[in-house]
């Protein structure tokens, strides 16, 4: 190869990237996909990120969201995105969100542009993965891509990025691709950092050739977590055990064939030798086979004791995410290769049920909201927004609300959180924040007594919420139902209610 071919941008041709076309293609993503604000793990990383924006939010209960961002830079980056371009925070994470989508599909054509020859089977394999990019990656809890922002936003075009440099042997950049993945999301780097050890081995049994291994391995770092060797106790070991993908014990036989399908697909490409692919397709799919092995025996030694529940978090399944993503680019690759060859109009016909598939299935997800939440909106068809958004303008910014626990997953809610639309305090949720107390076991006591405090809080009489205010520094709430008629509620619309809480003698905590 020439050496002008090497010191290119990683693309892997003498060609410009086509930047139109993929902003083309990350205009028809988002209308296939939809956009959602402050849904599923948004809940944690957007009001983390408005609170670096306005220190005057949040004033309690911060750890259920700030644990997270103390590992990541995403809430630093959206905050010094608004206060750069005089944006609100709604509008800086769409238009993050329309940014990373267009960095993934990017990242999907050099990846793409290393493992095919020629141009059909490169737009087939990215036209694919645009179809697909809300599919589930097996039964880890993950989506390729998210219809809303988080880190993996950025953590997920960085690692396919990353992943081309190592294959074109650009060490260097890879290094520093890496480390800019682990500041936004250190877990998936650590499932990338392991991938390139893969790859590293892999390239011992190829044909003898300059290795410059010493770059590769030092991007390897440790996430400082501490493990114990005994059972999880409660109330850890219920929260631990609420994310049953967690344990492979939980598996039903199609989720196992999730897991190993791709990767008997991926055995055959890797000695396939298939028309109008390169050595990078063999090596990468190759590297992936022992990949996902190690981490299915990881995952079923964490599930067989109950000894190692404190290493469930680590949750090597995870590293699907990256396998699936890959799997259904060069699965759409080789569909662009072999059918499309002498059928020019075969890529868009396979690609346009699947995107009408996953159009619907969003619909289904989210159908109290619109498909895309834009930020310009100040109105929503779902009524919980609405009551979210009222709250935001018409209370104090230090009022600290009492919502039921459980509210998470209520018909109508859509999964929106309280925390990101509002931009309020609330007492710990017991869907959401579970998440946050089964990665930081010292948050499960807290967690536990919180959510049960305003465990069946919408049908509380008015002593009830009193004494609740003598437990934590409750000054509102918000009530799906009919209100006590001793409070005074000055929203009462579409069946909520938010009323103010009168106090009794709080007790001096705040956090």
């Amino acid at each position: 190869m020439p050496i002008t071919n090497q010191r290119s941008i990683c693309i892997g041709a003498n060609q410009p990237l086509p930047v139109l076309r993929l902003g083309l293609l990350t205009v028809v993503a988002v209308a296939i996909h939809g956009y959602h604000f402050g849904v599923e793990d948004g809940e944690i990383y957007i009001p983390a990120a408005k609170k670096f924006l306005n220190a005057s939010l949040y004033p309690y209960a911060t750890e259920f969201f700030l644990s997270h961002e103390r590992l990541s830079i995403f809430g630093f980056v959206l905050a010094w995105t608004a206060r750069l371009l005089h944006l609100s925070m709604d509008w800086t994470v769409f238009l993050w969100y329309i940014a990373t989508t267009f960095f993934l599909l990017v990242s999907c054509w050099l990846l793409a542009a290393k493992a095919f020859a020629a141009q059909r089977a490169r737009w087939s394999a990215v036209m694919v993965v645009t179809a697909l990019l809300t599919m589930p990656a097996a039964n880890t809890g993950l989506l390729l891509m998210d219809p809303y922002l988080t880190a993996r936003s950025f953590s997920t075009p960085l690692t396919l990025a990353t992943l081309t440099c190592l294959v074109s042997r650009r060490y260097g950049l890879a290094c520093f691709t890496t480390l800019l993945t682990a500041l936004f999301h250190p877990q998936m780097a650590a499932y990338l950092a392991f991938l390139a050890v893969v790859l590293w081995f892999a390239e011992l049994y190829a044909p003898v050739r300059q290795r410059q291994t010493a770059p590769v391995i030092s991007c390897i770092a440790a996430f400082p977590i501490s493990f114990h060797l005994a059972p999880a106790q409660e109330p850890y070991r219920e929260a631990l055990y609420a994310r049953d993908f967690f344990f492979l014990s939980n598996w039903t036989w199609y989720h196992w064939l999730g897991l190993l399908a791709p990767l008997v697909i991926l055995a055959w490409f890797a000695k396939g030798k298939l028309q109008g692919t390169t050595q990078v397709f063999q090596r990468l799919s190759l590297a992936l086979i022992p990949f996902g092995v190690i981490s299915i025996l990881a995952a079923a030694v964490i599930s067989s004791s109950h000894s190692l529940d404190g290493f469930a978090r680590l949750q090597p399944l995870r590293s699907f995410h990256l396998i699936t993503l890959i799997f259904m680019l060069f699965l759409g690759g080789i569909f662009g290769e072999y059918v499309a060859k002498t059928r020019p109009w075969a890529v868009a016909a396979a690609c346009i049920p699947l995107a009408v598939g996953m159009f619907v299935v969003n619909g289904a997800t989210y159908p109290n909201s619109p498909h895309i939440e834009a930020p310009w909106s100040k109105t929503s068809p779902n009524v919980w927004v609405n009551t979210l958004l009222w709250i935001r303008t018409n209370t104090p910014t230090d009022a600290v609300f009492a919502v039921d626990s459980r509210y998470f997953k209520d018909e109508g809610i859509d999964v929106h959180g309280f925390r990101a639309i509002s931009e309020r305090s609330t007492l710990a949720d017991y869907f959401k924040d579970s998440g946050v107390v089964a990665i930081f076991p010292n948050l499960a006591p807290e967690w536990k007594q919180m959510s049960s405090a305003t465990y069946g809080l919408n049908h509380f009489r008015a002593e009830d919420f009193t004494r609740l205010s003598t437990q934590y520094p409750v000054t509102w709430t918000i009530i799906h139902g009919s209100a006590p008629d001793e409070m005074t509620c000055p929203y009462q619309r579409d069946g909520y209610a938010v009323c103010i809480i009168i106090p009794g003698r709080v007790q001096p905590v705040s956090k």
